[in-house]
């Protein structure tokens, strides 16, 4: 449903950008009126309820655009998804987060996204039977009836919210680390400081970057099916492959991306993948030759996402129970008011003219700052083999301890 719905309402909109974007926006707009007190809301009664009408808004917004044959319904139903994204978001996150034991969260977040990564490259690959069957051409007609089978799936979805329970989440296993063990011990003072240190600044630190990317992303990713159609002119099954390949390059990268950070710490393995995803942006907007354009974009796309796992894991780490909806909230303002309304300045950018080159360039410049100050969180945020290698000589030194004490009390009696 997602390129397929944006290339549906340019061609409705009589290919305005403008219009996407600002459509884009409003629906940004709708999310950040809900989210904060949906994430206060999860926090403070339950999050299985906030689920519920999320569950009732997401099918009123899919039934909307199904009846839909003008902008204006499309609009209504675009503010209504914003409004389903705002309540159903911390309270999902937040619900997934209580039911993972801290410190094992990269795993288990990098398969999560394998899963969504597959789960979101099928809906292309589908797409690609679909225009084979209805034929392959850009047409008002061929894109309503594959955005239709999109929408009749997430109805299925979206319904699935309505099982969730609180009280079958994990309790204190779940709850956040109450300490970070940095491998710094030269100094106990310096080593305290940092320990405090990290717990404080590290979510702000990764929420701005993620803000920063959300709003250079949000300029950019949904124009891309159009630039494949406006610049290389590719038909919609080749426009479905390419995103289909993707996704599955996005799933795999994530899963190696999380081993590799087990050593080599999850900061530093951030930086790498997104300064890599930078890099291939400034490339694709010198509108490179069209088999390594797809390289490229498969590259830039599945690293720039590798990266979501890891920061998500690092947050939930540190973030106590009691206010994970809340900050799950400000990680939606980061992915949805910044990236939807980044939207509308990216379609005044492209413009009449295709400037694509612009806007790559602006997303490109915004993508190097945002990734550049997760440095800032390398000494603070050490490798989880280091943190169990310290869990476990805890262990130990509590059984010795323990063991020491039966046999002292043996011999007294």
């Amino acid at each position: 449903m997602g390129n397929v719905l944006s290339t549906y309402i340019f061609f409705l909109a009589n290919n305005s950008y403008e219009t996407l974007g600002l459509l884009s926006a409003a629906t940004g707009l709708s999310m950040t009126l809900v989210v904060f007190p949906a994430g206060f809301l999860a926090d403070r009664f339950r999050r299985d309820w906030m689920l519920k009408v999320a569950s009732i808004i997401g099918i009123m917004s899919l039934v909307v655009i199904i009846i839909a044959q003008d902008i204006n319904l499309i609009l209504v139903s675009l503010v209504l998804w914003g409004a389903f994204q705002g309540i159903n978001r911390p309270a999902l996150e937040a619900i997934f987060a209580d039911s993972i034991p801290s410190k094992t969260r990269s795993r288990i977040y990098s398969w999560n996204h394998l899963t969504r990564q597959f789960a979101m490259a099928t809906g292309p690959f589908l797409n690609v039977l679909l225009f084979y069957v209805i034929g392959n051409e850009w047409t008002l007609g061929n894109l309503r009836k594959v955005m239709l089978t999109g929408i009749l799936i997430s109805l299925i979805s979206v319904s699935l919210l309505f099982f969730f329970d609180d009280d079958r989440t994990l309790k204190e296993a779940s709850e956040a680390v109450k300490e970070i063990e940095t491998p710094t011990r030269s100094n106990v003072a310096k080593h305290a400081f940092l320990q405090k240190r990290s717990v404080r600044t590290v979510p702000y630190i990764l929420v701005a970057s993620n803000i920063i990317i959300g709003f250079g992303a949000g300029m950019t990713v949904k124009y891309f099916p159009l630039f494949f159609i406006r610049i290389y002119s590719l038909p919609p099954i080749d426009v479905q492959l390419i995103m289909g390949f993707t996704s599955i390059a996005t799933g795999v990268s994530s899963i190696l991306a999380q081993r590799l950070s087990i050593k080599n710490g999850r900061p530093q393995l951030i930086f790498t993948v997104q300064a890599i995803a930078t890099m291939c942006l400034f490339l694709i907007a010198f509108y490179p030759p069209l088999w390594l354009l797809i390289v490229l974009f498969i590259v830039r796309g599945s690293f720039m996402n590798a990266s979501q796992p890891l920061s998500r894991s690092i947050l939930m780490d540190l973030i106590p129970k009691n206010a994970r909806g809340r900050w799950n909230s400000a990680e939606a303002i980061a992915w949805g008011l910044f990236w939807n309304v980044s939207s509308a300045i990216g379609g005044f950018l492209i413009g009449p003219k295709d400037n694509f080159r612009l806007v790559f360039l602006v997303t490109a410049g915004l993508y190097t700052f945002g990734t550049s100050i997760i440095l800032l969180i390398v000494p603070l945020v050490p490798s989880e083999a280091y943190a169990r290698e310290e869990e476990t000589k805890k262990t130990r030194m509590e059984e010795i301890i323990l063991k020491t004490r039966e046999e002292t009390m043996g011999k007294g009696q």
